[in-house]
Formats: structure tokens, C-alpha cells, sequence
């Protein structure tokens, strides 16, 4: 039986802890304690030592190997930094909803998973719970760019599939579809000239961009592809032609090839209007994470499932057009599920939570944990 009130004392403590990204060292380092105090095998890989992480803190990896149970090893996973502005909060519990005092983010995005799966070791370990192993995988800078889950030590990883809290639908929403995304950086360069003497000597590297932009595919291409151009800069003056200037853009599908075949066209959007205007275009482009394609039979959605249903809790199969860590996960062949956890209106100062969710959420975990021994991989 979840121990509520032991729950949410966990969740207030853990939101007091300072963890906005790049500043997970505190908060790693209580986790670390507490997944040790509960028989883990705790690891900290070096996530925090690369450089497109720029962080000193790594990854937590915790193992408990199987007591007895038959069903396959499991990971649980959530992220331990938060955006900002996450200093100094201070909850507020009332009528069984937390709140921050308002100048704040609360952080329920991720605590709130942290406690779930922290609380659910707790009542397996108390109760001798039969499981077939269990991994738990904190990481660092999620909201960063998933950094701390693309510099895992994958090497550490046994489970073969798991389950991230880290959704803002109600308890019971699995995640099962998510999208691969691309970003885009160019560079276009032009050549100056004075505006009003000799503007037919310049280049104009704003009037290429726009070309290149106006004759993109961008918004909503269909129900599972979207693109965007977001930043665009260059200039310097308007009596100056501009010789540079930079734009930075994105394609998401749910399908990985539609994805590509957008973000190429994006790229050769701009190739064209380069060449067509005499100008040069640098362009780089990054898959930033992959897809999330489970299939309704799959075999921890199946779990996911039934012990929502065991426990009186109504599942539903979801998408989303935003990634997560389960993106990243999936992309290492890591067949993960998103589980919501309730968490509402995230990255603001009016984020909250019921406890009825914190509840929820842990009792889902723990019911996951002993519906799979009924399953066989």
C-alpha cells in the first residue's frame, strides 16, 4: 500500500531542492542517498563531463536485480532538472492541490516522477514484492535538449524496456507516439554594398532567406508532420545591403521518413533561392531525437495496460508532437512508454498538481512493476 502522506512529505522536500538545469548537483546527490538507502546499485555516469552538456553532474543509474520474479527487468526513468525560474520555491498544499507561492515554477515536471518511482521501491521493498529486476534512471538536462539521455551510459543499461514519467496528461495516459525531430541551422552569405549608392553591387542575405522561407513548406503539413522557422538575424544597418544572415528552423514527424524528406526540403528551399540569387548557404542539420512507435500489443504497453485497469485507473493510448527522454530511449532500442503524471501547466509560475495525481502516479508504477511478472518476454 502507497504511503501517502510519506509521498507527498517526499514531494514537497524535493521541490525545495534547487535543480534548474545545469545546477542538478544538490538534488543528484539526495537521490543518490536515497536510491542507496533502498538497496539500489547506484551509479553516476559522465554525462556531466561532455561538452554539449556542460554540466558537472551525470546521469543517475540505479539497479535492483531480480528477487525471485519471472517477469522481465523493467526501467523507470525521470529527469532531475528543472527550467527556471526554479530557485527557492516554496510549495503550498491546499484543498489536495500543491502549488508554488507563485514567483516560482513548482517543478512537479519531473518530481513529481521522482517521487513516483522513489515511493514504489519503498512499498516493493517493504512488502517483498516479486519483480524480475528493476533499473531507475535519473537524468540531467532534459529540458536542455534530452542532453543528460543522449550522453547515458547505455553500456549500464539491462532492461530492456521501461517507462518515463514525464507526460502532462492524468495518470493512466501512455504515451505511445511521439515524433522524430530535425533541426536546422543556415548561414546565408551575401555581400555588403551601401543601400542608397550601390545597392545592385550587394547581395542581399535577408532577401535570399525570405525566398527560401516563402517557398517552404512551414506550419502544420499534416496530422503528424509539422516544421518551423523560429529565429532568423542578420543585418547590420538599413543603409547597409546585409551581407550575412543566420536562421534556425525544425521538422517533426510521428513517421521518421516524413521528417527527413521535410527538413531536406526545407534545406533545399534555401539552396535554391542561394543559387538562384548568388549568394552561398551553409546549412547544418541535426536529428535531435527519434521517434516513439510503440505498437498497442507491445509488450510494456500490454503491462501498462492492465495495471492501469487493475487498479481502477482508465488507460488511454496517446501521441504527442513533443519528445521527451523516451524518444532518445527508444532511439537506443529501449522499447519505452511516456506515462503522464498530472502535472499541470508546466514551465509556468501557475504550475500545480493534485495529490489525488501523486497518489496515482505511484500506485501505477508499483501495479506496473507487479503486473509484469505476469508477462514473459
Amino acid at each position: 500500500m502507497i504511503n501517502t502522506e510519506r509521498l507527498i512529505d517526499e514531494f514537497l522536500e524535493l521541490v525545495q531542492v534547487d535543480s534548474e538545469s545545469g545546477s542538478e548537483r544538490q538534488l543528484a546527490d539526495l537521490l543518490k542517498e536515497k536510491l542507496s538507502a533502498l538497496g539500489l546499485d547506484v551509479f553516476e555516469d559522465e554525462a556531466g563531463s561532455y561538452v554539449e552538456v556542460g554540466q558537472r553532474t551525470g546521469n543517475i543509474i540505479a539497479t535492483l536485480p531480480a528477487n525471485g520474479g519471472q517477469g522481465p527487468m523493467l526501467l523507470f526513468s525521470a529527469h532531475m532538472d528543472t527550467v527556471k525560474p526554479g530557485q527557492g520555491i516554496k510549495p503550498r498544499r491546499q484543498g489536495g492541490v500543491i502549488t508554488s507561492s507563485g514567483d516560482t515554477i513548482l517543478g512537479a515536471d519531473d518530481k513529481a516522477g521522482i517521487v513516483a518511482i522513489l515511493e514504489s521501491l519503498r512499498v516493493l521493498q517493504e512488502q517483498s514484492i516479486p519483480h524480475g529486476g528493476l533499473q531507475v534512471v535519473f537524468t540531467v538536462g532534459e529540458e536542455i535538449g534530452l542532453k543528460g539521455a543522449k550522453a547515458l551510459a547505455y553500456d549500464r543499461i539491462q532492461a530492456p524496456m521501461g517507462f518515463v514519467l514525464d507526460s502532462g496528461g492524468p495518470t493512466g495516459e501512455i504515451i505511445i507516439k511521439a515524433p522524430t525531430q530535425y533541426s536546422m541551422k543556415a548561414t546565408i552569405k551575401g555581400k555588403a554594398a551601401h543601400a542608397g549608392i550601390a545597392p545592385e553591387e550587394g547581395i542581399n542575405a535577408i532577401v535570399v532567406a525570405a525566398r527560401g522561407i516563402a517557398n517552404m513548406r512551414v506550419g502544420r503539413l499534416d496530422e503528424e508532420t509539422t516544421s518551423n522557422i523560429g529565429l532568423i538575424s542578420g543585418g547590420v544597418a538599413t543603409n547597409i545591403v546585409p551581407e550575412q544572415v543566420t536562421i534556425e528552423g525544425e521538422a517533426r514527424s510521428i513517421d521518421p521518413a516524413k521528417a527527413k524528406a521535410q527538413i531536406d526540403h526545407m534545406v533545399e528551399e534555401l539552396q535554391k533561392a542561394a543559387d538562384q540569387l548568388g549568394a552561398k548557404a551553409e546549412i547544418t542539420v541535426v536529428k535531435e531525437y527519434d521517434s516513439i512507435n510503440l505498437a498497442p500489443d507491445s509488450l510494456p504497453v500490454r503491462i501498462a495496460l492492465q495495471a492501469a485497469e487493475q487498479i481502477g485507473i482508465k488507460p488511454y493510448l496517446g501521441k504527442t508532437g513533443g519528445g521527451s527522454d523516451a524518444n532518445v530511449f527508444n532511439g537506443q532500442g529501449i522499447a519505452c512508454a511516456n506515462l503522464g503524471t498530472g502535472m499541470s501547466k508546466v514551465h509556468t509560475t501557475e504550475e500545480f498538481i493534485t495529490e489525488e495525481n501523486l497518489l496515482n502516479n505511484a500506485r501505477f508504477v508499483l501495479e506496473i512493476i507487479k503486473t509484469a511478472q505476469e508477462f514473459q518476454e
